[in-house]
């Protein structure tokens, strides 16, 4: 975890970083968050993060941050001395009164970062498995488009994950539609085309998803965000899940199913090294 966090303006260390237990980040979960990678030291995207980020917090009707946070992320990475790492932004309504209607003046902004160890080839090569969370995604939500930090769903659908003994846990929604996964998007290939939940079955459209949709013309592969049922997903020949921590990871097994071959598939591949590919050139 990070010595030293930038905080509100200031690059502190973490035991000296302080915020107001009156914050409605803390009370109510009323706030956003973007989670990056840096590679060699450059953030990855990082535009596009603070583009959603920004975007997130008009649609909460946050104040405007006025804080560089572009310079922010930067600066906290160098005053950890890290390279290959995971980054967070953090921005809450910031310090309100007892009760839900009050103003919201200044918003509270943290910038956090850790070391990052990738996942193992061996794991990559496994894929990744997923059970059916019992939770249910509401289309109608507002929440569904945005990283909130009111992220108990995920949390508790990961849980279910773990406790199944697996790696993800891939949300339906309320028309029993394939959503995303609790930490992830989805995609599947069906009949040779790459095919991906409409935002409107309430998804978080990722920022990989969105580089996965611009890649796919350069590969030659057709693409379509569409509704998508269990059924197609157990009729795949592959799928695989996408964010800015794992990038592109085989998804092998669904409820216990296996997914075409039940290793990655040659489309998979092809992005997963597309990706990498894209990555390398960045850094």
């Amino acid at each position: 975890m990070s010595e030293i966090v930038y905080l509100n303006g200031s690059l502190i260390p973490v035991n000296q970083a302080r915020i107001s237990p009156l914050d409605y980040g803390f009370l109510y979960g009323f706030g956003i968050f973007e989670t990056m990678r840096a590679y060699d030291g450059k953030v990855f995207c990082l535009d596009r993060h603070l583009s959603r980020l920004v975007s997130s917090a008009e649609t909460l009707g946050l104040p405007a941050i006025t804080l560089d946070i572009e310079k922010a992320v930067k600066d906290t990475l160098v005053a950890n001395n890290l390279s290959n790492a995971r980054i967070r932004i953090t921005v809450s309504a910031g310090e309100g009164g007892m009760g839900t209607q009050a103003g919201f003046p200044c918003p509270t902004v943290l910038v956090t970062t850790t070391a990052y160890q990738h996942y193992s080839e061996q794991t990559y090569e496994k894929g990744f498995r997923a059970v059916i969370s019992s939770i249910r995604r509401n289309s109608q939500s507002p929440l569904t488009r945005l990283k909130s930090a009111n992220y108990l769903e995920n949390i508790l659908a990961k849980q279910e994950a773990k406790a199944a003994g697996v790696d993800e846990a891939i949300f339906l929604n309320e028309r029993d539609l394939v959503a995303e996964a609790s930490m992830s998007n989805v995609f599947i290939v069906s009949g040779g085309i790459l095919k991906t939940p409409r935002v409107e079955n309430g998804i978080l459209p990722g920022v990989t998803r969105e580089i996965i949709l611009e890649l796919a013309p350069k590969l030659g592969i057709e693409t379509v965000a569409d509704d998508i049922w269990l059924d197609d997903f157990f009729e795949a020949q592959e799928a695989f899940l996408t964010n800015s921590l794992i990038e592109v990871i085989p998804l092998t097994r669904v409820a216990g199913k296996r997914i075409g071959s039940g290793k990655p598939g040659p489309v998979t591949r092809k992005f997963r090294q597309a990706y990498r590919e894209l990555v390398v050139g960045y850094s």
